[in-house]
């Protein structure tokens, strides 16, 4: 067989596994084992998904799971081979909207991507840092140093309060922040954070050469906030708590 004739049996056989009601098998190829492969590998997928999208599998009915499955089984146009990467394109095929029907949960497309959150810090090659940062120093007056496994999320519903008995109608007036983060233990955990300490956090990747003190400065500046001593001790507050819990791992070694 010439490899383009090849190649050309290969699109065939990959489009009818897709989606058997459109495209006819290749012929010669047995019944039997076509509905093998085509049962092994939209089960793989579907797996894949029902087990990194736990708390959506179990909103959505039976049916409307499947429909929802199949559809981005036979719609979406993957950017990578990896099943890792599934939970991800599952995400992007859910914000295209292809596979959105009437009824769906208004919340779906952030619940997903919470989820997927999740997945991504716990899959994360990235290690907590053991060395080249003081574990004490002290978080304003020296540059704190964020650890790598962090995440700052913001969604218009409370997606980690969502449950069966628990399914918002609207959205929040005020969006949620949260903070995802994988420990020294390798546990990912989720906390809620306000909006200012959201920013601070993100002010500290923003600015990785700065001390804690001039961070606050900036936010303090940002919120039209006059009394910055005031700040200072509600920010030193608030990142010993983060290092406490991993989200920062201490201050740089470099001399100010």
């Amino acid at each position: 067989m010439k490899a383009q004739d090849f190649q050309t049996l290969q699109r065939e056989f990959a489009a009818h596994l897709r989606n058997p009601d459109s495209y006819p098998a290749p012929d010669g190829i047995e019944e039997r084992r076509l509905d093998i492969y085509r049962n092994l590998f939209f089960n793989n997928v579907n797996g894949f998904l029902r087990q990194g999208f736990p708390v959506l599998h179990s909103l959505l009915d039976s049916a409307r799971w499947q429909r929802l499955a199949r559809a981005f089984f036979e719609k979406h146009a993957s950017q990578t081979p990896y099943f890792l990467e599934i939970p991800r394109e599952f995400v992007s095929f859910l914000a295209s909207g292809q596979g959105s029907e009437p009824g769906d949960p208004v919340f779906m497309l952030e619940l997903a991507h919470y989820e997927w959150m999740e997945l991504v810090l716990d899959a994360s090659t990235e290690t907590f840092p053991e060395t080249g940062f003081h574990p004490d120093g002290d978080l304003l007056r020296a540059i704190p140093q964020l650890s790598p496994l962090h995440e700052i999320l913001s969604y218009h519903f409370p997606v980690h309060k969502i449950c069966s008995e628990f399914q918002p109608q609207e959205a929040l007036e005020q969006p949620v922040w949260l903070l995802v983060y994988r420990g020294r233990d390798d546990g990912v955990r989720f906390m809620e954070i306000n909006a200012p300490t959201a920013r601070l956090l993100q002010l500290i990747g923003e600015h990785p050469t700065e001390t804690g003190k001039a961070v606050v400065g900036r936010l303090a500046e940002e919120m039209q906030f006059a009394d910055v001593a005031a700040l200072e001790t509600f920010s030193r507050d608030i990142l010993q708590q983060m290092r406490e819990r991993d989200i920062l791992i201490g201050t740089s070694l470099s001399r100010l």
